[in-house]
């Protein structure tokens, strides 16, 4: 394995070993440690006390995030009839059913939440290996397939930042606060409402302690390790 460059060994410093630091704090370091001439995505991983293989224990939600991702979503919604029209209007990037469906078929996928109406689900079904492996299929669980008129609320909240999350192969679940430019507060409220709809979607199966460990950090900086104790303490636990 190759040794880390100058940069990160000289931010790894500022991150002291073994110790557990509350949020604020370590959102400030994370942020410090930030020192590449991009703005790095700020980052969460939560080790969880579940069993992937076990479909009793596997979660899956949606978090808004009450300060945005950083970035401009383009928002694609699955639609016909009257719903496309509502669709249209509630602000949406692309909107369309077959033209949309051949389209993805060619390979296009410039866009970043997919949205459906139930009605839909039958034609963009065919699309789930494609979608799939981007993430961008649309699902009820995650709150992507809707109702027409529950369109306008979903595409606002898309807009926002609305990430869902689930649980990976290794018990883990991997999700972006925004960027190292938030200010630290902003950056702190996307994780606070983070945790508090991971709490809020604990499966009836879980056993045990439910998130083992935390660490936030940005794309190129060090992980760092939160205080459990203060992490739960977010969603009031």
């Amino acid at each position: 394995m190759a040794d880390h460059g100058k940069r990160f060994e000289a931010v790894e410093k500022l991150v002291e070993s073994g110790k557990d630091y509350a949020p604020a704090e370590a959102i400030s370091l994370a942020r410090k440690a930030a020192t590449c001439k991009f703005d790095e995505t700020f980052e969460m991983h939560l080790k969880m006390g579940l069993d992937p293989r076990n479909s009793a224990q596997v979660v899956r939600g949606v978090a808004l995030m009450p300060h945005g991702l950083g970035k401009q979503v383009r928002v694609l919604v699955f639609a016909q009839g009257d719903a496309e029209k509502i669709a249209r209007d509630a602000g949406a990037d692309y909107v369309g059913a077959d033209d949309l469906i051949a389209k993805i078929n060619e390979g296009w996928l410039d866009f970043d939440v997919a949205i459906a109406t139930p009605e839909m689900m039958g034609k963009v079904g065919k699309l789930g290996k494609m979608l799939g492996r981007k993430g961008l299929m649309p699902n009820p669980k995650a709150g992507t397939v809707v109702p027409a008129s529950d369109l306008p609320q979903t595409i606002k909240e898309a807009r926002m930042g609305r990430v869902e999350f689930k649980l990976d192969r290794t018990a883990i679940i991997h999700v972006i606060l925004g960027k190292a430019s938030f200010e630290e507060d902003k950056i702190l409220g996307n994780m606070t409402s983070l945790v508090d709809a991971i709490v809020r979607a604990k499966p009836p199966g879980a056993k045990g302690q439910y998130i083992k460990s935390a660490y936030v950090c940005t794309t190129m900086g060090p992980g760092i390790k939160l205080d459990m104790r203060s992490v739960m303490a977010l969603a009031g636990v």
